[in-house]
């Protein structure tokens, strides 16, 4: 979906499209005071979850933003959503004005295969916009008995909620730009382990990060490699 229209077409996407599910609030819980999980509850049985989707939200009248569920049931109607709010954006202001009860509109998940089940390993790099996406892998990762491996590049004040929301198996990072060395980048474990030459690499969150980190995966033959950025400084509605 394209993240910004004009206001009328706005409102005929989100009251008319049948890619638009009628949603309800039942908690919202702040992780750390930029860091909101929501729990929504609706019919969510016409939604085909996978690795690697996302829903829209429309965020005010002429924006919509795409975000990870991190955890659904369909026979209660309920999906949950990790929200980072970052800066003064009207995405961030949106999502930190909901509360419980309050009623909205989110699509189906739609997006690109990013999870390979045929590859023993699995590894997972992102930042604070990528726990979603990590929470609703492990379980998956953990039934199919994979091989894997969570990298993170977070800010200071968000260094333990990998613990908090019950990751395993990652490694968090500071963000001083460090993704975005590629000699620092090649140093990383990773590339000096046999067992991880052929593992399927997921690379989110920041562009610039994921970019650095695709080149230097490209440059030592990494190849089963699937990336999305999620954010760019200064730029809108990625």
């Amino acid at each position: 979906m394209i993240s910004k229209l004009p206001k009328w077409a706005a409102d005929l996407t989100e009251k008319t499209s049948s890619i638009m599910t009628d949603m309800k609030i039942l908690e919202t819980v702040y992780i750390t005071p930029n860091v909101k999980k929501i729990r929504f509850q609706g019919d969510i049985s016409r939604m085909n979850f996978q690795i690697g989707h996302a829903n829209v939200i429309r965020v005010s009248d002429t924006e919509f933003r795409n975000y990870t569920t991190s955890y659904y049931n369909v026979d209660e109607g309920v999906l949950d959503i990790i929200f980072h709010i970052h800066g003064n954006g009207v995405g961030s202001q949106y999502i930190d004005s909901l509360k419980p009860l309050d009623e909205l509109r989110i699509s189906i998940p739609r997006g690109k295969k990013m999870y390979n089940e045929n590859i023993q390993q699995q590894f997972i790099f992102g930042d604070e916009t990528s726990l979603g996406l990590a929470c609703s892998m492990l379980t998956i990762l953990k039934k199919n008995k994979h091989q894997y491996q969570f990298y993170f590049e977070l800010d200071d004040e968000n260094q333990n909620i990998p613990e908090l929301l019950g990751l395993e198996n990652y490694t968090v990072f500071s963000k001083k730009n460090t993704f975005r060395d590629e000699e620092w980048i090649n140093e990383l474990p990773i590339f000096n382990s046999d067992e991880w030459n052929t593992a399927n690499f997921i690379l989110t969150g920041n562009v610039k990060s994921v970019q650095t980190f695709r080149k230097v995966l490209k440059d030592n033959s990494r190849n089963n490699i699937s990336s999305q950025g999620y954010w760019l400084e200064g730029k809108k509605g990625l």
